[in-house]
């Protein structure tokens, strides 16, 4: 199977360590609960650090190896996962630092009015008086609450760092790729 488009990729976590003798890795999870990477049955692994200048799109396909997951679980925050292919400590101490991603498909269906963060990446953010404040450029956590950045996609300049809590997100209309906000244009 060739690699996917890496616009089609979504990092999950990174290798962080080998986990026992018989070649599982343990993976640092970008999210408290990781259900995506639980539920994958296939991880692309790249060993290329995330934002280096210099890479060339073409050069980070190259990287990208595919592996099959054996077996995954958690194990005190962390995911453990045993990968086809790699079946002894020294060849899971070679992917340290692989960055873990997956294919946005291969992600578990969401019920009712539920989503995943990474799918609010992209959509126009407008407040209750119908200005448009810019792009959600990034979602992040910070403990408490998630945290939304929006800002210019082209040049990834964020204008607002936005709580990700219900009395400021009124609407995710993600059909539209639209969220309404109670959030002024002029707070910074």
């Amino acid at each position: 199977m060739s690699a996917p488009s890496l616009n089609d990729l979504i990092e999950l976590g990174a290798i962080s360590e080998a986990q026992g003798l018989q070649g599982q890795v343990k993976i640092r999870p970008h999210s408290s609960e990781p259900v995506a990477l639980l539920s994958s049955k296939s991880v692309w692994l790249s060993l290329i650090p995330r934002r280096v200048g210099g890479v060339s799109a073409s050069a980070e396909r190259a990287s990208l190896t595919q592996y099959k997951v054996k077996s995954v679980k958690m194990h005190s925050g962390n995911v453990v996962m045993a990968l086809e292919g790699v079946s002894d400590r020294d060849q899971a101490l070679a992917l340290k630092g692989a960055r873990v991603l997956v294919t946005r498909d291969a992600f578990p269906k969401t019920e009712g009015d539920s989503f995943y963060w990474v799918d609010l990446i992209g959509c126009s953010a407008v407040n209750l008086q119908g200005e448009a404040l810019g792009e959600v450029i990034d979602v992040t956590e910070n403990g408490a609450h998630g945290v939304i950045a929006i800002g210019d996609a082209q040049t990834k300049a964020v204008k607002y760092l936005v709580p990700f809590v219900k009395e400021v997100v009124q609407n995710v209309d993600l059909p539209n790729k639209t969220i309404t906000l109670d959030w002024q244009y002029d707070w910074q």
